[in-house]
This record gives C-alpha cells, structure tokens and sequence, in this order.
C-alpha cells in the first residue's frame, strides 16, 4: 500500500464513492462524491496529536468493538493515506484537535466535492464482506462464538489486545477451542458455492498460531471436508495435523452456554462413524463464507456488468479469459468475481492490469463489424430486444429502438426473439445468407454435371 500511495502514476481518492458512470472504452466519464474529511490532505501529517486530545471514544468498527477510537481518529495504523478523519455524528465541536494541531489542518467548513474524471479503462475490484451468522451456533447470543475475522483481529499485533490474545468473557486464555467451518456456505439456505478452501486455510493458520502462543491449547475443527487448494497447503495443512490440531468429519447438532463458566457445549455428530460426541469449549469459532461486497452490487448497477448467480460480477469467460467482462474496456478482479485466496488475487489483479494497458498503450480498440441494427419501418416497439440483451446495448428512446455499437457484441439474441424480423445483425442479414446459400447450391449442381 505504502508503494501505492507514493507511486507518481497513480492517484488515490480516497473516502469517496461513485455515483455515476456513463461512456465507453476509451471515453468513460466517472462522477464521484467525495466527502469531507473536515482534515486537509494536504496538511495532515498523521501526527496524531489531534488524536490524544480528543475527549470522545466511541466503539472501534475495525475491531468489531472490542477497542475505542476518537472521535477524530484513522481506520487503522497502517491506513494510506495516514490521514485523520473527523466522524461528524460523534464530534462534539469541542475544537481541542484544533488548538493542537501545529498544522492547522483541521477544516470544520469543508463540503462534499464532485469530482468527474475521464478513463479509459475501469478495472472493478471491490472485495467482499464476510457472511452475518447471526443467530447461527450461538454468534451473537453468547459471549464466546466468534468469527474467524474477529479472531484475526484479537491475534493481530496491531489488534484491541496487542497480539496477547485472550478470551473475551473473562480476559483469559483459552485452553479449549473449537472451530466450525462451511458456516454460510455449501448450503441451499445460504450459499451454495464453497469460498475456494479460504475458509480452510484460514482456520488451519489461526489454529496453529494458537497453537504457537499456547501448544496446550486443545484446538479441534469440525469440518464438511478440508480443501486446501495451492502449492504448498496441503503440506501445512499436514503440519498442522502433527502439531495436535484435531480435525473432526462432523455435523453440529446443538450448541449450548454453560451460565457459571460462559463456556460452550456443542453436541456433535461424527459423520465418519455415526457417533454423537460432546465437545466443551471455551471458545468457538466460526469460519464464515465470503459473500459480494455492498460496492460489488452497486457498481455492477452502474457499469450495467452480468452477475452470476452467486452474485459476483460475471467474467466474459469463466476459463479462458476471466478478467475480462461483457462490457468492452470493463475489467475485474479478486473476489469482485469470485472468492479467492490472495495468491490467486494477487494474480488476477496483474492479468486485470495488463489486459487494461493493452488498448491504453495501443491507443487503438478493434471493433468488430459484427452489430446489430434494427428496421424502423417494420420494428413494433415491443421491447423483447431490449430484455433478452446481455450486454445491455439495446434501449428503447423516444419511442425508438436504439442499438449502442459500443456495447453490442453481436451474439444474435435480439435478431432470435425478434418476431417481425426487425433485428438483424450486420454481415449476416439475409442477403449475405441467401447469396451463400446460393452460391452453395450452384458449387454442387456444377459438380453434378461433370459427374454425368
């Protein structure tokens, strides 16, 4: 991020958000909101001394509350830019941040900006949220479920405890831990998709970090399956087996809170051997799926992108050419399209990027001649073009059927459903088909004859 932030060629707006998009390769117009800090960016050190005078401390979001922050404060310390940000529902005005700030950068009449800017190419990546397991295996009821993103947070040096994890309920460390994969996904009722073994590999490294604060810990995994997909995983995957981790094929039956200890009790059903087992933990853990982010939804909407059924942005291919979408000039990346561990990320955002410079550095975009175009006079104005579209390239305007050659690919689906025959596709109207027809015909009469 630190590279990012400092690159010549690479401009960061940064606490903002897109409210439009219109254009084309080559020519997209990008409107974006973007909201007032009430700090100048341009002065902002990330000094800090705004920060320890701030006399309000509201709950911490990226530590899922288990810290306070200011009411000026920084997402997170390692944040780029490292610039300070008033929240406007908690300050009180009180303008203690502005006495302390040796650079005046504190700007209490700042007001949102519109910002428009021209590009030629948009790459989407706008990441995932973790799936809500409220009510789920007691999250959110007792103390002592949690999720795996919260465990990252209270084992992260930089996290609400310094690294020195403990348990929540009574700031102790945990001897007994269990941990539930597939909760949110590979189930009708929820998600159908598995989030590419993320799930997996992200308990089987946070078990043996536990393992490597405390090896007493008795840590067991109730899992569907274990997939650890990559180089090198299964390998740790082993590793982690022969450190004591235990790893139990089973279903959850039910989960209970003892009320004196705030441990809890799972009932659990070996599905190797068919035996109910009953597990006490101190804490458990949920290892949720990944779900498309709000962005994900929004800016679909906005660049007019398929969605797979999943609800992730549909590539143009989903073997062959997956950074590519439907939409000429329209690229995605990471788990925009689809979950994915950061190896895989890290690899489809430089495929993203090379096939965005592609037609940047070339200057040029080949379009083929393959359209479709429609027939005024014999068109009924009945919209089926325009719903079965794809690629949304077909609109109905003032009463007229209009086709945007940028958008249109040519596949034929209007020219298919259409009933007057109004639709056609250039090159491969009737005229072109009746000549070849024609002319296929004349090849083996020709043939014919010599033959006799």
């Amino acid at each position: 991020m630190l590279e990012t932030g400092s690159h010549p060629n690479i401009e960061l707006i940064t606490y903002s958000e897109i409210k439009e998009i219109q254009g084309y390769i080559g020519n997209f117009q990008v409107k974006i909101l973007k909201k007032p800090r009430f700090v100048n960016e341009d002065k902002c050190t990330g000094c800090g001394a705004c920060d320890e005078v701030c006399p309000i401390q509201v709950p911490n979001e990226f530590n899922f509350g288990y810290n306070t922050r200011r009411a000026i404060y920084t997402l997170f310390p390692q944040a780029v830019p490292l610039k300070y940000t008033i929240d406007e529902d908690k300050c009180i005005k009180c303008r203690l941040c502005v006495r302390e700030c040796e650079e005046e950068a504190i700007d209490f009449d700042q007001q949102p900006e519109e910002l428009t800017i021209n590009v030629g190419t948009i790459i989407v990546a706008s990441g995932f949220k973790t799936f809500d397991p409220a009510g789920a295996f007691g999250f959110g009821k007792y103390e002592n479920v949690i999720t795996q993103l919260q465990l990252e947070r209270l084992l992260s040096p930089n996290g609400p405890t310094f690294g020195e994890f403990r348990r929540i309920s009574d700031d102790k460390f945990p001897s007994k831990v269990v941990m539930i994969q597939c909760v949110g996904s590979r189930s009708v009722e929820t998600n159908e998709y598995c989030s590419a073994g993320v799930c997996c590999l992200v308990a089987i490294k946070n078990a043996g970090l536990l393992k490597n604060e405390n090896p007493d810990t008795d840590i067991t995994i109730c899992y569907m399956d274990i997939r650890t997909p990559g180089k090198a995983y299964e390998e740790y995957y082993k590793r982690m087996r022969e450190l004591g981790i235990k790893f139990l094929r089973g279903n959850i039956a039910e989960v209970k809170e003892d009320p004196e200890t705030k441990n809890v009790i799972l009932r659990v059903e070996d599905t190797l051997n068919g035996e109910i087992k009953k597990l006490e933990a101190e804490l458990v853990v949920l290892s949720v799926a990944m779900e498309p982010s709000e962005g994900t939804e929004k800016i679909a909407e906005q660049l007019r992108l398929e969605k797979s059924p999943d609800g992730f942005i549909k590539e143009f291919h989903q073997r062959l050419d997956p950074v590519r979408t439907k939409i000429p000039g329209i690229y995605v990346a990471g788990v925009a399209q689809g979950p994915k561990a950061v190896d895989a990320t890290v690899n489809q955002g430089k495929g993203a990027a090379a096939s965005a410079a592609i037609p940047m550095t070339t200057g040029v975009y080949e379009m083929e001649l393959i359209r479709a175009k429609v027939d005024d006079e014999i068109c009924s104005r009945c919209g089926q073009c325009v719903i079965i579209c794809p690629y949304q390239a077909i609109s109905l305007e003032n009463n007229k059927i209009k086709v945007n050659e940028m958008f249109c690919r040519g596949c034929g689906a209007c020219a298919a459903i259409c009933k007057n025959n109004a639709m056609t596709l250039k090159a491969y109207g009737n005229t072109q088909f009746e000549s070849y027809i024609d002319n296929l015909f004349a090849e083996e009469t020709e043939i014919s004859i010599k033959r006799e």
